[in-house]
């Protein structure tokens, strides 16, 4: 676990250098934390500490905002999906689309994939979850959540083997670790890809080689 958690560790600052410490393509560090602990407010499965949303997983983006019971929401007939830190698991159990990985919340996965594979591009259906690494997501939210993003909701994680905690979530304004905003990053796709970056999307390109992603979604603490 060790090694594998330096490998990941090794990329990210690979990729600090070389952009300057800012993200390209909206990647951001992968977690260093040590098996069982989950960040601000968790001591490992079964432990809950204030402000904790169950065992293993806390949000520390949350305070001040709205909670909901459930991740899944519907106002009238419109759908939604507010996501809680026990919704982000294991990288590896969803599918695989070049180099990302995608799932969707709320029964569009076909719908989901159909747009991921379009050459054309498209929009995709609300309950979309995307991740390149571990630590980083965005989520497809109801029409009119955030018009300025194309109704995306922006991730920043910390996974560790007891859970996910989200450090960082909203649409203009979440940064990485390393200071780089991912509405700045995504907000360069061309608009037929619905703000996902990809190679030849017009996003920065990514310090990344695909083997490279493919070994830091390997490291994902919360698999088996």
């Amino acid at each position: 676990m060790h090694s594998r958690r330096s490998l990941v560790l090794t990329l990210v600052l690979a990729a600090c250098s070389d952009s300057g410490g800012e993200s390209t393509g909206g990647v951001v560090t992968a977690s260093t934390t040590e098996p069982g602990t989950t960040g601000p407010g968790t001591t490992g499965p079964g432990t809950t500490e204030p402000g904790t949303t169950g065992p293993g997983t806390t949000d520390a983006s949350t305070a001040g905002e709205p909670t909901t019971t459930d991740a899944t929401s519907t106002t009238g007939s419109v759908e939604d999906l507010d996501m809680r830190p026990e919704d982000f698991t294991c990288i590896l159990e969803w599918d695989k689309v070049r180099k990302f990985r995608i799932t969707n919340l709320l029964g569009h996965l076909d719908e989901a994939l159909a747009v991921a594979e379009n050459p054309a591009g498209g929009v995709y259906p609300v309950g979309t979850v995307i991740q390149l690494i571990p630590n980083e997501a965005m989520v497809k939210r109801a029409p009119g959540f955030a018009p300025d993003n194309a109704d995306w909701e922006f991730f920043a994680l910390e996974t560790a083997a007891a859970g996910t905690t989200i450090m960082a979530r909203g649409t203009t304004d979440v940064v990485n670790a390393f200071g780089g905003n991912c509405f700045d990053c995504h907000a360069k796709a061309a608009p037929q890809w619905d703000r996902l970056c990809e190679e030849g999307h017009g996003c920065d390109p990514l310090p990344f080689t695909p083997e490279q992603i493919e070994m830091v979604q390997q490291s994902d603490p919360r698999c088996p």
